[in-house]
């Protein structure tokens, strides 16, 4: 779910920095040509895909140029996104609620921006043969991760609900097999993101169960993904990440309004994607960018509370969360 891409590749600028920049009456230098934008750079946390819709529409569509800025997005490499922000390697990064949490723990000065989408949309996956509807028929199974601690964790908080054992699942790393793949080898069940391998099962007609984490447990309801930048970049250069998220939020407030559109935009920018795949998964996430909440990118101190309680309680944190530095609503627009 959360694996690095070999190279760091840089996408395409946006069109519209191309050209002259004069004003053609009278033959000025436009202030938002490409010379006056100050040059950004955000990471993705994996390929593109459709939790980054918002942020290929905002340069599509003008918006970064709007705020001043020559925004490009690239690959995260071997590094990743967290160590590529928070070194300042890159300005801003896609990010997750419980890596963030973990970081600064660690002293990691990362901070969340910006919530992605409202409410985590990811659970455990399996074909529907296999009859795992509940957290209690994941005994006698063999789940399929990336060996991370967390995942034994989440397992078992679940199974707990239930008066089931994690002792008797098997935990296996399943390595670059994606979850059709491994599915048919090896494995029972694996943890997903609905809005893209879901969306996926469902046009290749084959049917799963979903074990959703916030059907069982309020505090697994942590935001993910996120956009995040270092505590330096918010200390030097508070004017730059503002209009950063100013421009994204209106990218992520098209792609719920013009879900359609928005597709097409991402496939732009993302040729190698399947086309079928990202309209259908960029229909279902739409509304569940901005959900319920009063405005696209809010976060809640509860939320992180709640998360790093739980991550405390589960011997995943050396010591407690200082939540409130943690993230920051400030530069959303109002």
């Amino acid at each position: 779910m959360k694996k690095c891409i070999a190279a760091i590749t840089a996408l395409l600028l946006l069109s519209g920095c191309a050209g002259s920049g004069q004003d053609a009456k009278t033959g000025k230098e436009d202030a938002g040509s490409k010379h006056e934008l100050k040059e950004v750079t955000v990471v993705l946390d994996w390929t593109p895909n459709t939790n980054h819709t918002g942020l290929y529409a905002a340069k599509e569509k003008g918006y970064f140029k709007e705020e001043g800025l020559d925004v490009e997005i690239i690959m995260p490499g071997e590094a990743g996104a967290d160590q590529l922000t928070a070194s300042g390697k890159a300005d801003f990064g896609v990010s997750y609620q419980e890596s963030i949490t973990e970081a600064r723990v660690q002293g990691v000065p990362l901070v969340s921006i910006a919530a992605v989408i409202q409410h985590n949309t990811s659970g455990f996956a399996s074909p529907a043969e296999k009859n795992i509807k509940s957290p209690k028929d994941f005994e006698g199974k063999t789940y399929g991760g990336w060996g991370a601690p967390v995942e034994k964790s989440v397992i078992d908080s679940l199974m707990k609900k239930e008066n089931a054992n994690v002792d008797n699942v098997s935990i296996v790393n399943m390595g670059d097999a994606d979850f059709f793949t491994a599915v048919k080898r090896d494995i029972d069940f694996a943890w997903i993101y609905y809005g893209w391998t879901g969306v996926e099962a469902e046009l290749r007609g084959e049917k799963i169960n979903m074990v959703y984490l916030t059907d069982y447990s309020e505090k697994l309801d942590y935001y993910t993904p996120v956009l995040a930048t270092s505590e330096k970049m918010i200390a030097d250069d508070p004017d730059t990440v503002k209009a950063f998220v100013k421009a994204a939020a209106k990218g992520y407030e098209f792609a719920i309004d013009q879900p359609g559109e928005a597709a097409e935009i991402l496939l732009k920018n993302a040729p190698d994607l399947d086309s079928e795949l990202v309209k259908k998964s960029q229909e279902w996430l739409s509304p569940r960018y901005q959900d319920d909440a009063a405005r696209w990118g809010e976060q809640k101190l509860e939320v992180w509370e709640n998360y790093a309680d739980w991550m405390h309680e589960n011997g995943l944190l050396d010591k407690e969360l200082d939540a409130g530095k943690a993230f920051t609503n400030d530069f959303l627009p109002e």
